[in-house]
């Protein structure tokens, strides 16, 4: 029954090279990630200055060009790469954690208990994004810390109302009957049924949910809320080019460019995946 389950799950994920948009959302996102891992193998620093080196166009010395005090943009994005990709992978799956806990505890446990835990997510889901950053930063200044703090806040009641909706809808399932009636465990009821049929859906969203990170982290650190210079990131790069645009487009292009493709590659991903796993998804929207 095992082998089943994991040679499904393989041949549904391998469907995903059938797709070309779903083969060049890997590809782009396999791209990204080798960049970040790579990008120590630059011979350029981050943040090593050249003041006479300052706004150089795109050649084979500096690929994407240099900022306002002379810094390798091609090295610099390499970097931010890896705080965008650690920064919305790590706060997605501790998200995911809190969320779906969260959800099956609401789903599963006493109607009391539903209650109490729906108001909190409620609660935490109708806190504006930029004000929560805003309260954050003021008492811990801006840092990565605070970014992840407020994506985390953001994204887990959504993996926690779905993971309540789908709990719900398994616990009147005839086979819970028959585990409960066999004298079956909660917890084992829990992971060994519930966990497996609702973590599906929510990783696909997941999926999806990380270009959104992305975004976030670039715009918390465009409007200052987020990582603290001269520390690289893809959004304190757009705000050296907005600053700078009269006298180079490179800074710009540098930073948007890395966001539009990260952002394509895990939504044509996620798109595939939503089809390979739920086929009856294909053509909604």
């Amino acid at each position: 029954m095992k082998s089943r389950r994991q040679s499904t799950f393989w041949s549904n994920f391998s469907r995903i090279f059938s797709d070309p948009l779903g083969t060049l959302g890997f590809c782009l996102i396999l791209f990204t990630v080798i960049g970040a891992l790579c990008a120590g193998l630059s011979p350029w620093s981050p943040n090593g200055l050249a003041p006479v080196d300052r706004f150089q166009g795109a050649s084979f010395t500096h690929w994407l060009g240099t900022d306002n005090l002379g810094r390798d943009l091609f090295t610099r994005v390499l970097y931010g790469a890896r705080i965008a990709l650690g920064l919305s992978i790590g706060s997605i799956f501790v998200s995911l954690v809190i969320g779906v806990s969260a959800g099956v505890v609401s789903g599963y446990g006493p109607r009391w208990l539903d209650n109490l835990l729906l108001l909190v997510f409620d609660a935490l889901k109708s806190v504006p994004m930029v004000m929560l950053a805003l309260v954050l930063v003021t008492f811990t200044g801006p840092s990565l810390y605070a970014v992840t703090i407020v994506v985390i806040i953001v994204n887990a009641p959504t993996y926690a109302r779905m993971a309540r909706t789908q709990t719900m809808a398994i616990r009147q399932a005839e086979f819970i009957d028959a585990e409960v009636a066999l004298g079956a465990g909660n917890a084992r009821i829990i992971l060994r049924h519930i966990l497996p049929n609702i973590i599906g859906p929510i990783l696909i969203v997941a999926a999806m949910d990380i270009p959104v990170v992305v975004g976030i982290e670039a715009g918390l650190s465009f409007l200052g809320l987020g990582v603290r210079p001269p520390t690289p990131s893809w959004g304190s790069i757009l705000f050296d080019g907005f600053s700078y645009i009269r006298e180079t487009p490179w800074p710009i292009i540098a930073g948007g460019l890395p966001i539009v493709l990260t952002a394509l590659g895990f939504t044509f991903l996620g798109e595939a995946l939503r089809d390979s796993f739920d086929p009856k998804s294909k053509g909604r929207s």
